[in-house]
């Protein structure tokens, strides 16, 4: 039983990624049947409802104001399904908002279960995602209000999410999204990265359009831009971004070699000089490849750890099938490969060519490669 009183943050035992919370007879009897259709959800309602079969079901009872519950639910949660009036729910989360990037998302049910609203964090906190889930479970309308939803168009704060795209900065978030929606002329710049990031049977707007390059969507001179590119844009490129939002797709491939025992530091130091020298973004690395004789080497395994990178090793008769530039037989002497960077970063990203063929520095060999990805018909080339 979790005993709500004021100035207290109540102690729950948080399982799965979203929380159901009801407070009427009606809500409980929907949240009921709704917890058994989200596994990943935990259950909450008041205690004079209580059936007796809480316990076994996971479900936590409380008794006092629910209000008192959201400040524990808000930082442990995903999302929060609310079967509570929607200017009730309104007011009792007010205080605990922060912003669209850590807020969990809200979604709110009438008593009927007639409407399943989406509140809070629609895109960034996928409540708008999971409004519709749970209105299907449900066989409920949901209500989603999100203006690039409701038109069919590019949603700024999402753009290629699904890919693990990350944008360099939000700060033009919020304007970019007001000139799609407001239908004024926005360019698409791919310049690497995934090509299907368009989600609807439709056509693209007539107000976006696609582009191969920063500089061809300069010449048009557009409103708003979003851009997607593993490079650092040079000053002059950079005009583009006065309403744009630039996003980092994950795309570069590092094939390492390095000395046993080569430090994480020295390590990380030299990924860092190589890509400033190439002028590509740390944020667009997706992965470290190597031969499995590394698999355990503690320097690396603390660098793709720090970043959240991949880490993929090979055995030597795979990277003794990419033909080579500079073939070493010292190499194969003590690896049985003769060669580890450069295979590995061709192995992984399936690039042709690599952006830097082979760096030593100190105890670090560093190969570079830019998975390409086709672009999906002309339009990134014509600009239409």
């Amino acid at each position: 039983m979790i005993a709500l009183r004021e100035g207290e943050i109540p102690s729950i035992e948080q399982h799965g990624d979203y929380a159901i919370v009801a407070i009427t007879k009606h809500g409980v009897e929907m949240a009921r049947k709704l917890h058994e259709t989200f596994r990943h959800s935990d259950l909450y309602y008041m205690s004079k409802f209580e059936r007796g079969d809480e316990a076994a079901r996971g479900i936590q009872l409380f008794e006092g104001s629910v209000r008192l519950l959201f400040p524990a639910l808000f930082p442990a949660y995903k999302g929060l399904i609310i079967i509570i009036s929607l200017g009730a729910v309104i007011r009792m989360i007010a205080p605990l908002l922060v912003d669209k990037k850590t807020d969990p998302g809200i979604v709110v049910i009438d008593d009927k279960g007639e409407n399943v609203i989406s509140v809070l964090s629609g895109h960034l906190g996928g409540a708008n995602e999971l409004t519709r889930e749970v209105a299907a479970a449900m066989g409920a309308r949901p209500i989603i209000t999100t203006a690039s939803d409701v038109q069919g168009t590019i949603a700024v704060d999402l753009f290629g999410r699904r890919f693990g795209w990350e944008w360099e900065s939000a700060d033009k978030l919020t304007p970019v999204s007001a000139s799609v929606v407001n239908e004024e002329q926005v360019a698409v710049v791919q310049e690497s990265g995934e090509p299907g990031w368009w989600l609807y049977d439709t056509p693209l707007p007539a107000n976006i359009r696609t582009f191969g390059s920063v500089a061809d969507a300069l010449a048009v001179k557009p409103q708003a831009a979003l851009v997607v590119t593993h490079r650092v844009l040079s000053m002059d490129e950079e005009a583009i971004l006065e309403n744009g939002v630039l996003y980092r797709p994950k795309v570069i491939a590092l094939g390492i070699g390095c000395n046993r025992g080569t430090s994480a530091e020295e390590i990380e130091l030299v990924i860092s000089e190589t890509l400033a020298e190439l002028q590509f973004s740390m944020k667009s690395v997706k992965a470290v490849c190597t031969i499995d004789l590394k698999k355990d080497e503690e320097g690396l395994l603390a660098v793709v750890q720090k970043h959240g990178w991949a880490f993929v090793t090979y055995a030597p008769e795979q990277l003794n099938t990419v033909a080579l530039e500079a073939p070493s037989d010292t190499v194969f002497q003590f690896t049985g490969a003769y060669g580890v960077s450069e295979p590995a970063a061709k192995l992984y990203s399936g690039a042709k060519e690599l952006a830097l063929v082979k760096k030593k520095s100190g105890n670090v060999t560093i190969s570079v490669a830019v998975i390409p990805f086709p672009q999906e018909g002309s339009e990134a080339a014509d600009g239409r």
